[in-house]
């Protein structure tokens, strides 16, 4: 996947991910909670019902993917800037990198596990399984498929949406400051 429409998905995934929270939340018809404990109170933590949930849905969003990429993506980008002035040293740096990339992709499973936390912290266990099972469902899956094309599309359209507003804007601010009596 280019690096582009990577970046592309997770953004969306981090975007869809906030959309389907707030509509779990919505849709919940369970009367409310208890008043919370006081603030001095340490947040339980996500039973492991909910951290399941929260992975699945994560893997599902492509934030898994997302994080795994980032380490070989980083090697990778600074194997080829620091070789394209000393391509000498490409064979040494490329086993250095090999040989210290399972230490960096430690910190990506931390990360991850780590948003697994996060997301099952913010809903109840009944709302992430609910927005689990979503995925699961046939509508879930066929969102699933979907919004890689999606994603395609919808960078597309805001691409040239930004484009025209920049264009639009310059000509808009020009026309204004031309009435002020100042040219750019």
């Amino acid at each position: 996947m280019p690096a582009r429409a990577g970046i592309a998905q997770g953004g969306l995934a981090l975007f869809m991910f906030a959309v389907l929270s707030v509509s779990a939340k919505a849709a919940d018809t369970t009367p409310p909670a208890t008043p919370a404990p006081p603030a001095t109170a340490a947040p339980a933590a996500p039973s492991p019902v909910a951290i399941a949930a929260a992975d699945r849905i994560l893997d599902t969003i492509g934030l898994k993917q997302s994080i795994a990429i980032v380490v070989p993506g980083m090697m990778q980008e600074l194997e080829t800037n620091v070789t394209r002035t000393r391509p000498e040293i490409r064979d040494s740096l490329r086993a250095t990198l090999k040989a210290i990339q399972p230490e960096f992709d430690q910190t990506a499973r931390q990360t991850y596990i780590q948003a697994e936390s996060l997301l099952a912290s913010q809903m109840s266990e009944q709302e992430i399984t609910q927005v689990a099972a979503f995925f699961d469902s046939p509508a879930g899956k066929k969102y699933k498929e979907i919004t890689p094309v999606f994603v395609q599309n919808l960078t597309d359209l805001t691409g040239a949406w930004r484009e025209k507003l920049s264009t639009d804007i310059l000509e808009r601010a020009r026309a204004a400051m031309k009435k002020k009596g100042v040219d750019f």
